[in-house]
């Protein structure tokens, strides 16, 4: 059995924290605009999740770029690399938010509203760990980014 401080795991944690970063920058940036501008629900956590879509690729993407490497080598690997961790993690941490009674219209300046959002995002990175662990396993998800990391 695998003990918690293997590479694998060590990796997959590193892939699940670079995803909940892009991740939490969009849900957070979503959420807190259609929130203050007094979106519904449904407009405030599509804009959430697009955000979140947005910056996790745009994390991944920005170092291959600076390395040199070209937007249409780039775009792929991205997809590739980040597409199932983030949808796992906008899924979940989503559901909690919706699920949470009031947290969407508790307001900017309510603990149920950030301390709900801080609880989804900690339960969303729980959720992504295994699939990025099972992906990385099999040479597949932040693997396939890590292995251009190595090249430039």
């Amino acid at each position: 059995m695998a003990t918690w401080n293997s590479p694998l795991n060590r990796t997959a944690f590193s892939a699940t924290l670079h995803c909940l970063t892009g991740c939490a920058i969009g849900e957070v940036l979503g959420i807190v605009i259609g929130t203050a501008l007094g979106w519904g629900t449904f407009a405030t956590i599509t804009l959430a999740i697009v955000l979140a879509f947005f910056f996790g690729y745009g994390l991944t993407m920005l170092p291959l770029l600076r390395s040199g490497m070209a937007l249409g080598a780039v775009l792929p690997l991205a997809f590739a690399s980040d597409t199932l961790s983030i949808t796992v993690m906008e899924i979940v941490d989503n559901l909690i938010i919706v699920a949470v009674p009031g947290a969407m219209d508790a307001g900017l300046g309510s603990l149920l509203f950030w301390g709900s959002l801080a609880f989804a995002l900690a339960v969303a990175f729980v959720a992504a760990f295994p699939v990025n662990r099972y992906l990385i396993s099999r040479g597949k998800g932040h693997a396939v980014v890590h292995q251009h990391h190595s090249h430039h």
